[in-house]
């Protein structure tokens, strides 16, 4: 009886022992399965990084863009940023070597990419890339880069780059300035001259970019330069465009004066200016929004410049198209592109806040696109 009960306690222990062991055993597989799954997770959140796709919104993917981002998120860009509240493009936020980081303008790209998908401010974001945009798109095949012209935020002389580039001239300084702007001259084609077929494939591939200023100090910027100054080659500005707006928008009507900058506002402020627009034609290009002229919410730009900071954005624009050995950008006067709180402030001064916020109801799209910020004094 006692060798039996001593067999039973020996095969009890040895069962014990089999169960601990293959307990053991299990918890070994089941934290190795863990660990499978957390690398496994580990991989998949690297690759989702390295190739994050920085053009989801709107048109056609394209290589360029890819690899520029590419090099960005290696360089462990975080994936939640809060840089638009202070970003100011109208100060010195960002100067010296930091703006020819990538960083700054994917910043750029991704703020005007989150704008494009704010409904609420579609109707201001978006337009159809028409014959309009086309016509102010210019194209350099043999460099493949595409330049939509935004007048008033220095656009001559990147002309005058795209014309060396296109083999017009050999260098800036040989231009005459007469032929920068005559289209028929200048070796540079329009977008819109190109087929369907041709206009797409240039979309998707080639090399983007545009320039873009403080909205209301361009307005000033066109205002003193085609209603003051009126160059002699641009007579309809003061003789047909100056009067069409005094009979519409002059409230004295005692006033003999020409164009005032006041008139100007109280017209583009008008929600329904557009019926002065259609008999003005194209001259109104000097003063139309960033989004009709470019369509930056439906064609996938790879570059947007600053004219405040164009010191450092017309090098980078440069290298990032691959043709810094080729050509220089001209060299930018002292203080030229910096933004003037006290013009624009002079400007307004006589404007009622009312005229204000209407011209900013039309312009706002631009505002919030390019990171601009109304300065408080125009509209409290």
């Amino acid at each position: 009886m006692e060798e039996q009960r001593s067999t039973w306690r020996e095969g009890s222990n040895n069962l014990i022992w089999l169960m601990s062991d293959n307990m053991h055993h299990q918890w070994l597989l089941l934290a190795a399965c863990f660990w499978v799954i957390f690398m496994f997770m580990v991989a998949s959140k690297f690759i989702t990084l390295t190739f994050k796709d920085p053009d989801g919104y709107g048109a056609k993917q394209e290589p360029l863009i890819l690899t520029a981002v590419t090099k960005v998120e290696e360089a462990h860009v975080p994936e939640e940023k809060h840089w638009t509240k202070e970003f100011q493009p109208t100060g010195k936020a960002f100067t010296g070597n930091l703006l020819h980081h990538p960083l700054v303008h994917m910043e750029r790209l991704e703020l005007l990419r989150n704008v494009c998908r704010d409904t609420a401010l579609r109707n201001l974001s978006h337009t159809a890339v028409s014959k309009f945009v086309l016509d102010r798109i210019f194209v350099c095949d043999k460099h493949k880069i595409l330049f939509c012209q935004t007048p008033k935020v220095g656009n001559t002389q990147w002309k005058k780059v795209l014309i060396v580039l296109n083999g017009a001239y050999s260098s800036i300084d040989e231009i005459p300035e007469s032929i920068v702007h005559d289209h028929e001259k200048n070796g540079l084609p329009r977008l819109s001259s190109f087929s369907d077929s041709e206009i797409k494939k240039r979309l998707n591939l080639y090399f983007k970019f545009f320039i873009v200023r403080d909205p209301f100090e361009r307005l000033i910027s066109a205002f003193k330069d085609k209603f003051v100054h009126n160059p002699r080659f641009e007579p309809w500005y003061r003789h047909e465009i100056a009067p069409s707006i005094i009979r519409k928008y002059r409230r004295n009507r005692m006033e003999t004066k020409g164009l005032q900058f006041e008139d100007f506002v109280r017209y583009l402020g008008d929600p329904n200016h557009r019926w002065l627009d259609v008999q003005f034609g194209d001259h109104i290009i000097h003063w139309v929004t960033y989004v009709e002229l470019c369509a930056p919410c439906e064609i996938t730009y790879s570059v947007i410049g600053h004219h405040e900071t164009l010191e450092d954005d017309a090098p980078y624009i440069l290298k990032a198209a691959g043709i810094d050995r080729l050509v220089s950008y001209p060299t930018i006067p002292p203080g030229i592109t910096v933004y003037n709180k006290t013009k624009v402030e002079r400007y307004f001064s006589g404007i009622s806040k009312r005229d204000i916020r209407r011209l900013y109801a039309r312009f706002e799209g631009d505002f919030k696109l390019f990171g601009y910020r109304v300065p408080d004094f125009l509209l409290n």
